[in-house]
């Protein structure tokens, strides 16, 4: 079997057992959490950075969401709050739709 030992969606290991499969899994720290977020984080910007196709990059841009939005809670801020410092700084500082470089 397989060793991944990176941080996994909540269903996935429901999903490997009902597969047949086996697996080991540990609930982390939250400072452990952290840490392998960030890490999951940066894989799914490599897999995003690699995507060949529009709707490989928007499944990846989803996946980089959803760590978006653990990483906020981590922080002690809901996902609702980190769109209102995003849409903020838009107002403030604007966006990138202009595609100025």
């Amino acid at each position: 079997m397989p060793i991944y030992n990176k941080l996994v969606r909540d269903h996935i290991p429901d999903m490997i057992r009902l597969s047949g499969k086996g697996y080991q899994a540990e609930e982390l720290s939250d400072e452990k959490y952290k840490e392998e977020a960030q890490k999951k984080l940066q894989e799914e910007l490599n897999e995003y950075l690699s995507a060949e196709t529009d709707e490989e990059a928007l499944n990846e841009l989803a996946d980089i969401l959803e760590l978006l939005h653990a990483l906020s809670n981590q922080h002690g801020a809901s996902p609702e709050k980190l769109e209102e410092i995003r849409k903020e700084k838009a107002r403030v500082r604007g966006g990138f739709d202009e595609k100025r470089f």
